[in-house]
C-alpha cells in the first residue's frame, strides 16, 4: 500500500532532538535509507521504504511527523510541493454556472484554484524535475487535459479573487477608483459600485480601507474583468450577512454568462451560490482528494455525512447534523446578569443599547450589519470602552473577551502564550482537543495562519475563569467543520458550567447552531447603531431575516438551514405567513 510521509518543518527541531525519527526507525536499524538528512539538516522519510509502522510519529518530540496509508486506486498526485510535503489528487472542473468547492482548511482548495488559474503548473508529484505541459496533459483526464491545454495556449482568460485580500495594499497603490477603472474590461464598473456598495470609498486610498471594504473591492476587481472563467476564493470573509447576500447575487448574475468556481466556508452562502459541488477530503497539510462533481444538495449533504456515495468512500468517522428544535438551545437557567443601558459617542458615530438580562447556561447570538456597534457593544461589556450612560457592569462579574481582530505577539509561541495565563484545565483540555491547537504549541504566533491564530485566540478566551465569555466574530477564517465543532463546544461548555456567552458573528448557520436567544442590531453603517435587548430566538431571527428579505428552510436529511431562492413558491409562502425563520404550515 502506498504511503504519504509528511514532516512539518515549522515544528521540526532538526538536529536538536538528535534525529529521534532515525534512531527509532526499524528500516534504518536494518541498514536501509528509510530516514536520511538533507542538506538543510532536516530529516527526509522515504515513502518507498517506509513500512508504515507508526513508531516515528509517536516518538517524535515535536509531533511533526504524519504517516498516512493511501489506497492504490487514488492514482498519482496532480501536484506535490516537495519531499514529504502536501500533495493533491484530482482537480475540479468548471461547469456552466457556479461550481462550489467544499472541504476543510489545508486540504488543497486554494491550490486547485491556483492550478486552474495558471499560477501553479501541476508537476504530477515530480517536484525535482517538473514535466512539460504536454506530459501533464496526457496524464490527466481528457476534460482536465483539454482545459489545461487551452489555459497554457491562452485560449482561456481567467479572473481570480484571491483568498488573502489583506496582502493587496502591499502590491497595489493608489485609490480604489483608479484600480477598478483600470480593471473594468466589461464596462461593468457602474453596476459593481451598486452591487458591492462602493460609492463611499471610491476616492479612498487602498491602504486606508478596512478589511470588509478591501474584500468588496477585490471581488469587484475580479468581477469587472472580461474573462471566460472566474474564481472567487472565500468571498464572504469580513462581510456582514447583507453584504454576503449582495455578493452572492452578483456572482450568480455573472454565472448566467460565465463559468464560476467558488471556495466558501459560510455554508448557507455556499448553498445559495452553488449549482454543482466538488467535495475535498483527506488530511490537513498532508494530502487532498477531489471528488467527482455532484449537485449542490447531494454534495453538501454527503460532505456533512462524511460519506461519498458515488465513490463509496467514508472520509470522516462521524456525521454532522443539526437540531431541528428551535427551543432545544433555549436556556431555562435563572437570571445571572443584568446589564444597564449603554451608550457611546464618537466623532460622526453614536451608539445606544437597551438594558438586558443574561441567564445561566445560555449563549446569546449577536447579529446585524457592519459598522453599527456590535464590536463596540462587547467592548463596553468587557470594560475595554467606557459606558457614557453612567451605570457600570456589575463588578463581581468576571469577563473573558476575544476581540474581532487577533494580534500575533512577535517571538511568542502558542505554548508560551497559554503558559502566561491561569487557565481552567478542564475547559482548556476540551477546547484544545476540539479545535486542534495542541499540535501548534511550538509554533510562533506570528507564523500562524489566520485560521490557526483564530483557534488559539478562541481556546485562550474559553479557557479563562469567567462568568461571561464575549467572542467577536470567532468563525472568521475557520472552515465549515471547525465552525460546527466550535458551535458544539460552546454549547457544551456554557450549558454544562452554567456560565454565559455572547457571540458576534455573520454566519447564519453558526449563529443558528449556538444561540439560545439573539440580539438584533439596527442602524446606519458608520453613523449610528442601536441594540435591542436579548430576545426569543424565533422572534429575533424572524425580525432579522425580514430586514434581510430572506427566508430559511431546513434540509429534510441533515436539518441544516438553507436560504430559499428569492421569489420561489416557498419564499413567497413564508413571507405571506410572516415566517422568515423556518416554517411548518402544518404546525
Amino acid at each position: 500500500m502506498p504511503r504519504i510521509a509528511i514532516i512539518d518543518r515549522d515544528k521540526c527541531f532538526k538536529e536538536k532532538c538528535g534525529y529521534v525519527c532515525m534512531k527509532v526507525c526499524p528500516g534504518v536499524q536494518m541498514g536501509d535509507d528509510t530516514v536520511t538528512v538533507d542538506s538543510d539538516g532536516f530529516p527526509v522519510i522515504s515513502e518507498v521504504l517506509c513500512t508504515g509502522c507508526g513508531i516515528c510519529p509517536k516518538k517524535c518530540p515535536a509531533d511533526c511527523i504524519t504517516i498516512i496509508n493511501i489506497a492504490e486506486e487514488m492514482g498519482k498526485p496532480v501536484h506535490q510541493f516537495g519531499v514529504n510535503e502536501f500533495r493533491l489528487y484530482g482537480l475540479p472542473l468548471p461547469q456552466k454556472g457556479v461550481v462550489g468547492l467544499i472541504g476543510k482548511n489545508g486540504i488543497g482548495k486554494s491550490t486547485a484554484l491556483k492550478i486552474l488559474a495558471g499560477s501553479i503548473v501541476p508537476n504530477l508529484s515530480n517536484y525535482a524535475q517538473p514535466p512539460e505541459m504536454k506530459e501533464v496533459v496526457s496524464s490527466l483526464s481528457r476534460e482536465t487535459g483539454a482545459y489545461l491545454s487551452s489555459l497554457t495556449e491562452k485560449k482561456i482568460r481567467v479572473s481570480l479573487k484571491p483568498q488573502n485580500v489583506d496582502k493587496i495594499p502591499a502590491g497595489v497603490r493608489g485609490k480604489v477608483k483608479d484600480l477598478l477603472t483600470r480593471l473594468d474590461e466589461r464596462g461593468a464598473l457602474e453596476r459593481a459600485v451598486e452591487h458591492f456598495e462602493l460609492g463611499s470609498m471610491m476616492d479612498k486610498e487602498l491602504r486606508h480601507i478596512s478589511g470588509g471594504e478591501l474584500q468588496r473591492v477585490a471581488i469587484a476587481a475580479a468581477w469587472c474583468k472580461d474573462a471566460d472563467l472566474y474564481y472567487f476564493d472565500e468571498p464572504a470573509s469580513y462581510l456582514d450577512i447583507e453584504q454576503r447576500l449582495r455578493v452572492g447575487a452578483a456572482i450568480k448574475e455573472l454565472a448566467e454568462e460565465k463559468n464560476v468556481i467558488v471556495v466558501e466556508h459560510d455554508l448557507a452562502l455556499f448553498d445559495y451560490l452553488s449549482e454543482y459541488v466538488h467535495v475535498f477530503y483527506g488530511q490537513e497539510n498532508a494530502y487532498g482528494v477531489v471528488s467527482g462533481v455532484k449537485n449542490t444538495r447531494a454534495g453538501i449533504n454527503q460532505y456533512l455525512l462524511g460519506f461519498l456515495k458515488e465513490e463509496n468512500t467514508r472520509f470522516r468517522d462521524h456525521e454532522i447534523r443539526f437540531s431541528r428544535n428551535v427551543s432545544a438551545t433555549a436556556s431555562k437557567g435563572k437570571i445571572a446578569l443584568q446589564y444597564p443601558a449603554l451608550s457611546k459617542k464618537f466623532d460622526g458615530f453614536s451608539f445606544s443599547a437597551e438594558p438586558g438580562q443574561l441567564r445561566m447556561g445560555e449563549v446569546v447570538g449577536i447579529m446585524g450589519r457592519n459598522a453599527i456597534g456590535k464590536s463596540l457593544f462587547v467592548k463596553l461589556l468587557a470594560g475595554v470602552e467606557k459606558n457614557e450612560s453612567g451605570e457600570e457592569l456589575e463588578q463581581t462579574i468576571k469577563v473573558s473577551y476575544k476581540p474581532q481582530y487577533v494580534k500575533a505577539l512577535p517571538g511568542v509561541t502558542v505554548g508560551a502564550l497559554f503558559a502566561q495565563h491561569k487557565l481552567e484545565p478542564a475547559f482548556f483540555e476540551e477546547a484544545s482537543r476540539k479545535l486542534n491547537v495542541t499540535s501548534l504549541a511550538d509554533k510562533e504566533l506570528e507564523h500562524l495562519s489566520g485560521g490557526e491564530l483564530q483557534r488559539v485566540a478562541i481556546v485562550l478566551a474559553l479557557s479563562q475563569t469567567a462568568d461571561l465569555y464575549l467572542l467577536d466574530e470567532p468563525s472568521a477564517f475557520l472552515d465549515v467543520e471547525q465552525r460546527l465543532h466550535l458551535a458544539g463546544l460552546l454549547q457544551r461548555l456554557i450549558q454544562n458550567s452554567g456560565r454565559m456567552a455572547m457571540v458576534v458573528d455573520h454566519d447564519l448557520v453558526f449563529l443558528d447552531a449556538i444561540s439560545s436567544r439573539v440580539m438584533v442590531f439596527e442602524g446606519e453603517g458608520g453613523r449610528k447603531g442601536h441594540a435591542g435587548a436579548p430576545a426569543d430566538k424565533r422572534a429575533g431571527l424572524n425580525a432579522f431575516l425580514k430586514q434581510m428579505d430572506i427566508t430559511l428552510r431546513r434540509d429534510p436529511d441533515t436539518g441544516r438551514p438553507r436560504i430559499n431562492k428569492p421569489d420561489s413558491a416557498l419564499d413567497r409562502e413564508q413571507k405571506e405567513a410572516g415566517e422568515y425563520y423556518y416554517y411548518d404550515p402544518n404546525a
